[in-house]
């Protein structure tokens, strides 16, 4: 153990966020003029999405969390500031609470309209933000085995992200509905498992090879061996509403690397599941977020949520102290306590049945904490 280096498991954060009008809180186009003013400042770390009413930001690559944790602020300050300074409000939730995809512009650039014309109102009506974690490896080999073991955690980890109780404008009755919205696309969900990197790599070349696909970027799992990245990509959170929820995710997301890396140089594996399994725990998270159960299939049992929580935080608790994250990881406590934010969304709108006081409420909690 005292051989072991964690150096290798820096943090990457991307964040997606909904741009809105004061006046009507509808989303709104910000026609490119957040990014163009934001890559004055911020150069490549702000860019388009498909859709005109989202920015996407992005992290340098980040030795710790409370590296990722000033740049996630910084980014979200200063986005924060632009659409000030241009008249819009700014905001961080899974889907918004009321707006309509049909009313939403499309950007215009060859990537999206070749999206928009291979999956046409699937793509269109994709209106939903993300936050995706990349957490470093020291090489492919290593990414693909750690990839293979961590989807067992993917829907404990969404469970606390769940944001997205709110579609067009109606309760879901879910804690993230963005899922719902996403699986419309091809090649999303949990993947496989992956004997090696070439079974991945020859995979991806089939499918570029038979015109499914022109390149791996097209293959959007929840989690995902980076195609041009020594990283893991965790994608399948929905975007918290808070900077400090963002950086409890990416501390769990990297510590279940570092643990799984730590087991892997004791020639011990953690257990491997079928993706089917592993899917009826997603559908779980996103339907009750962390008030339900999940199955613990080592014991082929149901398991109150929160508690197999709490043993995930038992099980990377060894690794933690060498991330430099406990403060981070102990975030994850104020979540359980707090409710995650789809659960704070509904406790405004069952105050005030009111979904404008929920847009306020996301705008309100955007720079909360920093």
């Amino acid at each position: 153990m005292a051989n072991l280096s964690f150096k290798n498991f820096t943090v990457g954060v991307e964040e997606e966020y909904m741009v809105i009008d004061p006046v009507t809180r509808e989303l709104k186009s910000h026609e490119q003029k957040i990014v163009l003013e934001g890559q004055k400042m911020i150069k490549d770390k702000v860019k388009a999405e498909m859709h005109q009413a989202v920015v996407e930001v992005g992290t340098d690559i980040c030795q710790d969390v409370d590296e990722a944790f000033m740049d996630v602020s910084t980014l979200r300050k200063t986005i924060s500031g632009i659409g000030d300074s241009l008249g819009l409000k700014i905001g961080a939730s899974g889907t918004h609470p009321f707006s309509h995809w049909e009313s939403q512009l499309i950007t215009e650039h060859i990537r999206y309209n070749e999206i928009v014309n291979e999956l046409q109102e699937a793509a269109r009506s994709n209106l939903i933000f993300g936050l995706h974690v990349h957490v470093g490896m020291e090489n492919r080999e290593m990414a693909i085995h750690i990839a293979n073991s961590a989807r067992y955690f993917l829907p404990h980890v969404y469970a606390l992200s769940t944001n997205s109780p709110f579609w067009e404008g109606r309760q879901t009755g879910y804690k993230s509905f963005r899922t719902k919205v996403f699986d419309k696309f091809p090649r999303t969900g949990i993947p496989d498992y992956f004997e090696s990197i070439e079974a991945y790599e020859n995979y991806i070349k089939l499918l570029v090879k038979t015109n499914c696909i022109d390149n791996a970027k097209k293959i959007w799992w929840d989690l995902r061996v980076h195609p041009f990245f020594n990283t893991v990509e965790f994608r399948i959170c929905d975007i918290p509403l808070t900077v400090q929820e963002t950086i409890a995710i990416a501390a769990l997301f990297q510590a279940i690397c570092a643990k799984l890396y730590k087991l892997r140089s004791q020639n011990l594996n953690f257990m491997m599941y079928s993706r089917l399994l592993i899917n009826e725990n997603k559908w779980r998270a996103s339907r009750y977020g962390i008030d339900g159960s999940m199955i613990d299939f080592g014991k082929e049992s149901e398991v109150n949520t929160r508690v197999l929580i709490y043993e995930l935080l038992d099980f990377i608790d060894d690794v933690v102290p060498h991330l430099g994250s406990r403060h981070a990881i102990n975030y994850v406590h104020n979540m359980l306590e707090q409710g995650t934010g789809a659960d704070r969304q509904l406790k405004v709108f069952e105050k005030t049945n009111n979904l404008i006081d929920v847009v306020d409420y996301i705008h309100g909690s955007f720079l909360s904490g920093i």
